[in-house]
């Protein structure tokens, strides 16, 4: 199987391509942004589609992160794997950014629990908790920092993503996380050998919002009607 891995959810661009018959990423590229991921994406495909020598008629599926993230940057992401998809007649998988990020550190070890915290603004994060072989422990949710350090500070558990350096800060000090990794985007490769392993499904991936838009219709400004 050939995937096609996309992810433009938060603060990079990226792709990459996996063969699953040679266990290998034949091509990838990723560049760190926070904005302009849409004229970014489509020339940054190309590129990884020359790289692993591959034609579009060759992908077997399309992976594409589906968040929690930015809003633009999910609709991004999503409409060219859809287009993509649609185009070449394969299936399209959605992850969410939450499990991409846990992944390599559950596969380097899947012993001890995983809390993934993406900076939400507002002193909030998006939480995901992982347990022993990668159960879910804590589901997808936004919360207030404090309460993110609560349901994580209870057990042993590494940190990882933009949102750890504000648990960090507000951790208890009788203890303290058994790693801390910062780092403000997926690895696209593992968006690829979880795209490879995830089960089809009928639907086309759908976005994962786990707050509301900032950006919100104002009753007061309405014109009254006749």
């Amino acid at each position: 199987m050939r995937v096609l891995a996309i992810d433009t959810a938060l603060e990079a661009c990226s792709a990459a391509l996996l063969d699953t018959g040679q266990g290998a990423i034949l091509a990838r590229q990723s560049r760190p942004m926070t904005r302009g991921h849409a004229e970014a994406l489509m020339p940054l495909i190309s590129e990884v589609m020359i790289q692993g020598e591959t034609d579009f008629a060759q992908i077997d599926r399309i992976a594409v992160t589906t968040g929690p993230g930015s809003f633009t940057g999910l609709r991004v992401g999503l409409s060219a794997a859809r287009g993509i998809g649609l185009a070449t007649g394969k299936s399209v998988v959605g992850l969410t950014t939450l499990a991409a990020l846990a992944a390599p550190q559950i596969a380097a070890d899947n012993a001890t629990s995983v809390a993934v915290a993406i900076d939400a603004r507002h002193s909030h994060v998006y939480l995901q908790i992982f347990g022993a072989a990668g159960g879910t422990l804590v589901g997808a949710r936004i919360v207030p920092v404090a309460e993110a350090v609560r349901a994580a500070s209870s057990t042993p558990v590494r940190l990882i993503g933009s949102g750890a350096g504000m648990m960090v800060a507000a951790w208890p000090k009788t203890s303290s996380p058994l790693s801390i990794d910062e780092r403000r985007a997926p690895d696209i490769d593992w968006v690829a050998r979880l795209g490879a392993a995830a089960k089809e499904s009928q639907s086309a991936p759908r976005p994962v919002y786990l707050r509301a838009p900032d950006a919100q219709p104002q009753d007061a400004s309405q014109l009254p009607r006749r």
